[in-house]
């Protein structure tokens, strides 16, 4: 039997503010003078020549003076410590040769997301531990309390009652204790069958090695799960024979074997082959490693993140994570460290020997199908027992630089959370889709049918300002255009293709989003159908930033892949539009990418929207239906200290 007993509170993180701010430079007071007066003078020069403000046509506010580019200083953060590089290098080797772009406050601003998920300053990343208890959604979070930038990593909490409204909680976990001492990392959840919850998590200690830790509420009576103890045992694993100290992190939520006990993964590598290693355990106090590796694949590097759950086959609903049989697929997912984007297979789990086999080796975990071909990271899910589905979680990282993150305050946000399910049409994919719950934000609602677009033309979409747009499109492409469009050997790929400007017979259409009215600034999201000398079409579904901003400190790149496009179905696409984030669906979440995106001129009443067809042949007809989105109360939790259930 599973030993239930409840752990003993014995080392408690009250979610009090964390260990003590660094402390500044000594200096005398007679610097410390020195400089104050000097910079007075200096602000009160650049006051008188930044005095005239005014308020734009679109509403927005714009100085009438530049400021001097201020040039890019190259900062490591992350693998010194053993994770994977967290600070947003924009120009490769040469980013100390790189110049600021002068962002003002109202550009900045206007950056700052509506209805997705964020603290109300500093850093962000990982996902961690997502379950539902007592009526509340839970989400806890890698957090740096003292600046925008990654370090100091620490446990934030938060609270929904429907993933949309969130409401800011204490801090979980600290960094408090010499298993955690360099930082209280990624981790995950798994409910007992008595309702009652533990947390594996990943402690860098004081010497920056990997150990994994034991966590559990010190009262799983209270709905809000706001203090957290820390198992005086800690730490429960440290890195086994021939895994190097800084290779060992990010356990999953466990599993019920057939012999009643717990099975979880943790990510790993050996020289460049990533890795899953395999534990059992009872009652989480003791574990034994098994021999065989969950997966490896060689050449992929590091494992963070590791994900492993099981799909359903026949139905469309979600599966609590210990579920196994015939009807039941499985699918691993890995966060690469070396090129930071998430992966999945789908296959088969065989319990005897712990090990997974994909159903397609050339899609294997690492080297094949992406969760997201966008900016999008150390994804994790979780199941919903309360509508029954699993739910995927996804940081979504920032694309601008360093600087403009400390000088706007803050750095990264959570994807809407979504829904993931077998793709029954394929076998071969997955479906995201944004959980049911974000329809509740719509508001005005306008409607287009059967538009047509002709080769090499734009046509806008009157729907007001464009910066909070929840849009639905289907497309058809002409037919005859199809059957005439002559094929070619050439290989059309998203990331190396010349974006919207590369035209094609079939190619590209589809939605500028976050578009100036001059069309200098914008984000296209489209569909490209290449036809190949054999006659068949494939059909890809791309992002491209290359115009997306003016600004020279913003990384922009052309995202995407193939999506595959059954036959009877229209092509068809979902986007989301907040602020600088873009989150875009394809054929139904087959094919998803997220862009982050800083236009400095499409922004506030100046962003529009359109619809465009770049085909040098084809022409195609548009029918969309377009809500405004209303904005989510994401604030902290009021009266704390007098909460009721």
């Amino acid at each position: 039997m599973v030993d239930t007993r409840p752990f003993l509170p014995v080392s408690s993180s009250d979610g009090s503010n964390p260990s003590e701010p660094l402390a500044n430079r000594c200096k005398t007071m007679k610097m410390r003078l020195s400089i104050f007066f000097g910079l007075l003078v200096v602000g009160l020069f650049a006051a008188l020549l930044t005095s005239n403000v005014t308020e734009n046509e679109h509403g927005s506010l714009a100085s009438s003076t530049t400021a001097k580019p201020e040039p890019l200083r190259r900062v490591s953060r992350g693998p010194g410590a053993g994770v994977s590089e967290k600070s947003n290098w924009l120009f490769g080797r040469d980013d100390e040769n790189g110049v600021a772009f002068p962002w003002n406050n109202s550009m900045l601003s206007w950056q700052r997301t509506a209805f997705h998920f964020q603290p109300e300053r500093n850093w962000m990343n990982d996902p961690n531990g997502p379950l539902f208890y007592k009526g509340w959604y839970h989400f806890f979070y890698q957090y740096n309390p003292h600046a925008p930038v990654w370090g100091d990593i620490v446990w934030g909490h938060a609270v929904s009652k429907d993933l949309i409204h969130w409401l800011h909680l204490p801090l979980a976990m600290v960094a408090d204790k010499t298993y955690d001492k360099s930082g209280v990392w990624t981790g995950s959840a798994t409910f007992l069958p008595n309702g009652k919850i533990v947390m594996l998590y990943t402690g860098s200690d004081a010497q920056a090695v990997q150990v994994q830790n034991l966590a559990y509420p010190a009262d799983h009576s209270d709905p809000l799960l706001i203090n957290w103890v820390k198992f005086t045992g800690n730490p429960v694993l440290v890195p086994p024979p021939g895994i190097l100290s800084k290779d060992f992190r990010d356990p999953t939520t466990a599993w019920l074997t057939s012999e009643g006990k717990w099975r979880f993964a943790i990510g790993s590598k050996i020289n460049k082959t990533g890795i899953a290693l395999v534990y059992d355990t009872k009652d989480f106090i003791t574990y034994e490693k098994l021999d065989g590796l969950l997966r490896a694949v060689d050449g992929t590097g590091m494992w963070e993140c590791v994900d492993f759950f099981p799909v359903s086959k026949t139905e469309e609903n979600g599966l609590d994570t210990s579920v196994n049989g015939p009807d039941v697929k499985h699918v691993m997912k890995v966060s690469l460290d070396d090129d930071k984007n998430d992966y999945y297979a789908i296959g088969t789990y065989h319990e005897k020997n712990a090990s997974f086999i994909p159903d397609d080796p050339t899609i294997d975990v690492g080297i094949g199908l992406r969760y997201d071909y966008g900016v999008y990271y150390a994804a994790k899910t979780f199941y919903d027992q309360n509508k029954n589905r699993r739910v995927l979680w996804g940081w979504i990282k920032e694309s601008d630089s360093e600087a403009a993150d400390v000088k706007k305050g803050w750095a990264s946000v959570q994807s809407i959370p979504r829904t993931i399910l077998l793709d029954q049409k394929t076998g071969t994919h997955l479906l995201q889709w944004p959980v049911e719950e974000i329809d509740s934000l719509r508001l005005n609602s306008y409607e287009f049918n059967q538009v047509k677009v002709q080769a090499g033309s734009v046509v806008p979409l009157e729907v007001g300002p464009a910066t909070q747009l929840d849009i639905l499109a289907e497309f058809e492409i002409d037919k005859e255009a199809l059957e005439k469009a002559t094929g070619s050997n050439v290989t059309f790929s998203c990331s190396s293709s010349g974006g919207t400007v590369e035209r094609g017979a079939l190619g590209p259409f589809g939605l500028l989003v976050l578009a100036d009215d001059s069309l200098s600034e914008q984000t296209p999201v489209y569909f490209y159908i290449a036809k190949g000398s054999d006659g068949n079409l494939k059909t890809f579904f791309c992002n491209d930033q290359s115009r997306s901003s003016e600004a020279s400190d913003v990384k922009k790149q052309v995202y995407g892949s193939m999506v595959p496009v059954v036959e009877g179905e229209n092509l068809s696409l979902r986007v989301l539009v907040d602020h600088s984030i873009i989150e875009s669906f394809a054929q139904g979440g087959r094919t998803v990418i997220t862009s982050r995106v800083y236009p400095t001129k499409a922004i506030y009443g100046a962003a529009k929207l359109f619809l465009f067809n770049n085909a040098t042949e084809a022409g195609v007809s548009a029918s969309l239906r377009i809500w405004q989105m209303n904005s989510a109360f994401i604030r902290p939790f009021p009266n704390l200290d007098n909460k009721s259930q």
